[in-house]
């Protein structure tokens, strides 16, 4: 079966989120910001009950500053947040070991931008022959930008999925599926039905 056409395995899975700082935000219109944060918020929560590692990133910090606090918070103690001077993470070393030492071969990309620095890595790692999947709507970049990231990385032979879409195949069943919503809050983020 070709590999493209099957769901991503929680225990194969690590959540990347890319760049997600104030820096970037501000060029999304207004009513963008907080319900992309508030989901990729949730899906860092979904995957943490879920024993999925988590990678973050942040371009060039001193420059561009943090992770926005939302995220930082959801990441588990002493977690580092991969100071990103590169648009592809895979042309990082630090963060090509960090992915090598998760022993996962999956990989959900969420943040910012879709069309350059989610675009280049998903490119980067389905190169060093991982399977990746881009969360539509847990991606963002100024229109129409966003909608050329998607068809960049489709066209590059990564799996377009939704936040929701992932959720359900993380959690796969329905003992599963209420030990998660019982360790989450009832409040889902603006936008997104389960």
């Amino acid at each position: 079966m070709n590999q493209s056409h099957q769901l991503f395995e929680r225990d194969r899975c690590c959540l990347i989120v890319i760049d997600v700082q104030q820096y970037f935000l501000d060029k999304l219109p207004a009513e963008l910001r907080s319900p992309l944060v508030a989901r990729i918020a949730w899906l860092m929560r979904v995957a943490r009950s879920l024993a999925i590692p988590i990678i973050a990133t942040a371009e060039d910090i001193a420059n561009d500053g943090p992770l926005v606090s939302e995220l930082a918070d959801e990441l588990a103690p002493g977690s580092t947040v991969h100071d990103k001077m590169v648009f592809g993470l895979a042309g990082q070393a630090s963060i090509v070991d960090a992915v090598t030492e998760t022993g996962r071969d999956q990989f959900v990309l969420v943040g910012m931008e879709t069309d350059v620095c989610v675009a280049h890595s998903a490119i980067g790692l389905l190169t060093l022959g991982h399977r990746v999947a881009v969360i539509d709507d847990a991606t963002a970049s100024p229109p129409p930008h966003h909608d050329y990231g998607i068809a960049r990385v489709r066209g590059a032979g990564a799996v377009i999925t939704s936040v929701k879409g992932i959720y359900y195949e993380w959690v796969r069943d329905l003992a599963t599926m209420h030990t998660t919503r019982s360790h989450m809050s009832t409040t889902l983020p603006p936008g997104l039905t389960l």
